[in-house]
């Protein structure tokens, strides 16, 4: 869920899909490679095209600035009406020598329709040929606002800047329609083809990936190890892959990288809550935002971002981007007497409101179920080109490995206006039709994409968890909030420990009875929307109201299931190291969250969305106790990644497949006996231990054995047998006695723990791992 206030919207630019294939359409065909401003083959002229069905005028305007000066021509477009694309080429001669554009080609559209008829004495900034602000068929033209191309490469600058920061000029209503926003307004960039490498792709299967999720501007704003005009941008992320790699991650996922409204972020002691720092409210689908690059020349950030692709790759780790394609930067409904009345135009709305946007059934309001303005129209086959055409430029000319998706369930909505209602089976919603036509990654590997949902959003039945289609893997919010309670919630929250074992399995109840696999369930306990991994055992209240750097931020999740661990420090980062251990010894894929490595804090602050601020970036100073967990944390990484049977292809059985009289999975109550269904549905019982059968899965480990005392008090586990000749041997415990740089040994470090029947006594609320040899 996020939480930006933003209910601006700034655009795309121009440029071409150079690797990307036409998309197939099931409606009247419409290539995306030509949609756009794009320069011809020669760079003689520049073909605009741009679709509305409704509009009865559309005229690109043309300026020789970003920013703050009016256009220097203007020219009416053509409409095809079997694809209801309009378009003009332009010579690029003429505007050079008639119109001294010798730089930059900024572009944007106005449009007219029937709620605003064209009169030629209309000018700018009159109501000439207004009818209505929005009339019944849900159209929102209005010729006084400059719109933003919906398939531009590249963004000129944000709505609001330091020279424009009246963001009135965008909306409609009767004090603002007459507004026109040209000077101001965000336009789109005519980029040349840019042939920057992007490497090699990894082709490693998503089951082996550990994911680390990042904001890519806080991970290098606090590092005075790099140039400081490299600080939190491409080319500074790029400069921490071999960091990343070293620390086992092999799959970075960065916050929202398309762009957005970010400029005006204040770094101010008296910043208020209005900032957009995460970047959820996209204002353009396939432009790098601007703000992320050392290079913001035209073609700058395009070229930027994908030489920091190509850095991750060299490094063998992907590269996966948040996107959010439920609702756009243009928001909801703000203003008028019932704060249901006034509607940004900046680009979609005003070229085609009830195309791009789900509405009332009665066509006036957006409708919401993301709570940070309407929904996009994912139902609508030419809303879903623009999602399906950004994805694959992302792919192919920017080279991005994955995806995943803000509030994805609406992305399942089988409806346009008036209702909501999530399908996975309709096979044209566009889940469906996303999975068609970019095929995901297939289970062993190989090329394609990996799928990732957020799998909730607001309201219906849009809580999807363990919902979605074949080829998404999810956002596992039940594995989360399980091993939340269990640590944190014992005697207020009931978790079995055959619950427990199922999400230590891979949640197959949630996978496995639609036929996916463990690895579809990305286990995670925190993201950047809410508590670090540090603030989930040190607080027990959400600490939102600081003052700057720390604060204040508005809204914010109340039941986190957190707990202080009563003040006890080292009992807090005991609790750190057990959860970080069984994220990443349970089945599926693994994601952490940036700076959990080394106890990460936001100082208990849990929507942190609008903090800019040096207290929101991750910091690269390390005190010895965080230097001490980074070492835990990447040892932990580096035994899930060299031990498959961690990682199973498939959902685990509990027989012996070859064989060797020990079964590819069985769990263990503390006693040592196999548990059984009264011990797994009993909730006073808080211990748990499995064993892995490594030969199954060519491990080099014979066999593994995990426990886990979520009690509050010793347990004894009685270990079983490890195999035929064979010891066991401790890899770490997570326990309070336990701290230091070897909590995780180094491979062929091991404590020889004994064989079949010996007993350790494991302390309260921690995990050990042990490996047969």
């Amino acid at each position: 869920m996020t939480k930006s206030r933003f209910h601006v919207v700034a655009s795309l630019v121009v440029a071409l899909l150079l690797v990307a294939a036409p998309v197939m359409r099931a409606h009247a065909s419409i290539d995306a490679r030509t949609l756009g401003g794009r320069y011809d083959a020669t760079r003689a002229n520049i073909n605009f095209r741009v679709y509305s069905s409704r509009a009865t005028r559309v005229e690109v305007w043309i300026y020789k600035t970003a920013s703050g000066a009016q256009e220097v021509v203007k020219y009416v477009m053509t409409k095809d009406a079997a694809t209801q694309v309009w378009s003009k080429t332009v010579s690029v001669s003429t505007l050079q020598t008639t119109y001294g554009i010798t730089g930059p080609v900024y572009y944007g559209y106005r449009a007219w329709g029937p709620n605003w008829t064209y009169s030629s004495t209309w000018t700018k900034g009159t109501s000439t040929g207004f009818v209505s602000d929005v009339d019944s068929a849900g159209n929102r033209f209005n010729p006084n606002k400059l719109l933003l191309d919906p398939y531009a490469r590249e963004v000129s600058q944000d709505p609001q800047t330091a020279t424009c920061r009246d963001g009135t000029i965008y909306a409609s209503g009767a004090t603002n329609r007459a507004k026109d926003s040209g000077a101001c307004a965000s336009k789109g960039v005519v980029i040349a083809a840019d042939t920057t490498s992007i490497g090699t792709k990894p082709t490693r299967a998503f089951k082996d990936d550990v994911i680390y999720e990042v904001h890519l501007r806080g991970l290098t704003m606090n590092d005075t190890s790099l140039a400081s005009s490299i600080r939190g941008t491409y080319a500074g992320a790029a400069k921490k892959a071999s960091y990343l790699a070293g620390l086992g991650v092999n799959a970075v996922e960065f916050l929202p990288v398309q762009e957005t409204q970010n400029d005006s972020n204040d770094v101010d002691p008296n910043s208020d809550t209005g900032d957009n720092y995460w970047g959820y409210m996209t204002l353009g689908y396939f432009a790098p935002d601007r703000r992320y690059s050392s290079d913001r020349t035209a073609g700058g950030p395009t070229r930027e971002f994908k030489a920091m692709v190509k850095a991750f790759h060299d490094a063998g780790i992907k590269v996966y981007i948040d996107v959010v394609y439920n609702h756009t930067g243009e928001g909801g409904a703000w203003g008028g007497t019932d704060g249901r009345t006034v509607y940004n135009v900046q680009s979609w709305r005003g070229l085609d409101n009830p195309t791009y946007y789900s509405l009332t059934s009665d066509f006036q309001q957006s409708w919401d179920n993301t709570g940070v303005g309407g929904n996009y129209n994912t139902h609508n086959p030419v809303a879903q080109d623009l999602i399906v055409d950004s994805l694959a430029y992302w792919r192919d000319a920017l080279g991005v490995d994955g995806f995943r998706f803000d509030l994805a369930s609406v992305l399942g909505n089988t409806c346009e206006h008036g209702c909501y209602n999530f399908d996975k089976m309709d096979s044209s919603n566009a889940l469906n039709r996303i999975v068609r036509e970019l095929p995901p990654r297939a289970a062993g590997g190989g090329s394609g994409i990996d799928l990732i949902a957020e799998p909730w959003a607001i309201g219906g039945n849009s809580y999807q968890v363990g919902g979605f289609p074949t080829g998404w893997s999810e956002w596992n919010g039940v594995f989360r909030d399980d091993i939340r309670k269990a640590q944190n919630k014992m005697g207020v929250a009931n978790v079995t420990t055959g619950t427990l074992a199922t999400r230590f399995g891979g949640s197959w109840d949630l996978y496995g009875d639609d036929g996916r696999k463990a690895w579809n369930s990305v286990n995670f306990l925190v993201a950047h929307d809410g508590f670090t991994l540090n603030d989930l055992y040190a607080y027990n209240t959400k600490q939102n109201s600081q003052p700057w750097p720390y604060g204040p931020s508005d809204g914010g999740e109340d039941n986190n299931n957190s707990w202080d661990q009563g003040g006890d420090v080292l009992a807090q980062r005991r609790a750190v190291r057990t959860g970080f251990a069984l994220m990443m010894l349970s089945a599926g894929v693994p994601m952490m969250t940036g700076g959990d490595e080394v106890l990460r804090t936001q100082f208990g602050n849990n929507n942190a969305y609008n903090l800019d601020s040096p207290a929101n970036w991750l910091y690269w100073t390390r005190s010895t106790i965080e230097a001490n967990h980074q070492t835990f944390s990447s040892r932990l990484v580096a035994f899930r990644k060299a031990h498959p049977a961690l990682r199973p292809a498939n959902q685990y059985s509990g027989v012996d497949n070859n064989g060797n009289v020990m079964e590819q999975l069985r769990w263990f109550m503390p006693n040592g006996q196999q548990a059984t269904s009264a011990y797994f549905t009993d909730p006073n019982n808080h211990a748990l231990a499995w064993r892995i059968d490594g030969t199954e899965f060519g491990d080099t480990a014979s066999a593994i054995y995990v426990a886990y005392n979520g009690w509050s008090a010793d347990v004894n586990f009685t270990l079983p047998w490890p195999g035929t000749g064979k010891n066991w041997y401790r890899v770490t415990d997570t326990a309070t006695w336990n701290e230091g740089a070897n909590t995780v040994v180094a491979p062929g470090s091991e404590t020889l723990i004994g064989g079949e029947n010996t007993v350790y006594g494991l302390q309260a609320r921690s995990v050990m791992l042990l490996i047969a040899k």
